[in-house]
């Protein structure tokens, strides 16, 4: 546990050393209800106790999500505002779909996929709407496995201004939301990125956290795990380098 405090420690200096660079005000977050946020939430504040800021942003979200987000938000102490997006994201939605099938361009198949990346996009926007006008930074929440799946929104979770936890593994995760005191709750629910009903991490990737973890470590898994963690990393090689440009 030193070990985790000291590294912690190191994580909170360096955030600081962002703002101070920056020449910004503070630092805030999306708070999801989930372990990632919910330990950027804890780091933030141990950081900027007096200019941190927890945004809970629900998209038709199920109410677990939003209590989840108000325990761990008072078990930090983290100042946060509330900011329900439901109605823009349907509002959106519909004029867009209504075009596509004006025009005989919808696809039906990419329903889901389209509802979710929306929300993700909207959640960013609001942020830096939030971040734009009090002169924050926005923090972001993927780890390491993520990273390297490329399990996130581009241009949504993946729009930030800086990554504290990229380089944590997702048993280090809860590692440190163990030793971060944050709720049990949060702790004990499976890892979910709350895009529709029902949704889970590992059952959207095919595969779990911990034989990515194992993958990262350089250890054994089996071979079907390997070969998809392999080509998730290939086929999202896009969300981790910048837009490529014609140079003429």
């Amino acid at each position: 546990m030193d070990e985790i405090n000291k590294k912690i420690d190191k994580t909170v200096n360096w955030l600081r050393d962002q703002v101070e660079q920056s020449k910004t005000n503070g630092l805030l977050v999306g708070i999801s209800g989930g372990i990632d946020s919910a330990v950027v939430a804890c780091l933030i504040k141990k950081a900027f106790p007096e200019n941190s800021l927890g945004v809970i942003l629900p998209i038709k979200s199920n109410k677990t999500d939003v209590e989840d987000a108000l325990a761990l938000i008072e078990a930090c102490g983290i100042s946060y505002i509330s900011v329900d997006v439901s109605e823009e994201h349907t509002g959106i939605q519909n004029k867009v779909l209504k075009e596509l099938k004006n025009k005989k361009l919808y696809k039906n198949k990419n329903d889901k996929l389209t509802d979710a990346n929306l929300r993700a996009r909207l959640r960013m926007s609001t942020l830096y709407t939030v971040a734009n006008n009090i002169n924050y930074l926005v923090v972001g929440t993927d780890n390491e496995a993520e990273i390297y799946t490329g399990y996130f929104t581009k241009y949504g979770d993946g729009g930030v201004d800086v990554l504290p936890i990229a380089s944590l593994k997702k048993s280090e995760v809860y590692q440190w939301a163990e030793a971060l005191g944050v709720p049990r709750q949060i702790l004990d629910r499976p890892p979910s990125a709350g895009l529709w009903e029902g949704q889970t991490d590992e059952a959207e990737m095919g595969t779990t956290y911990k034989y990515i973890d194992d993958f990262l470590s350089g250890k054994e898994i089996p071979d079907k795990d390997r070969v998809l963690i392999e080509r998730l990393h290939r086929q999202t090689k896009h969300k981790r380098e910048t837009p490529p440009m014609l140079k003429l």
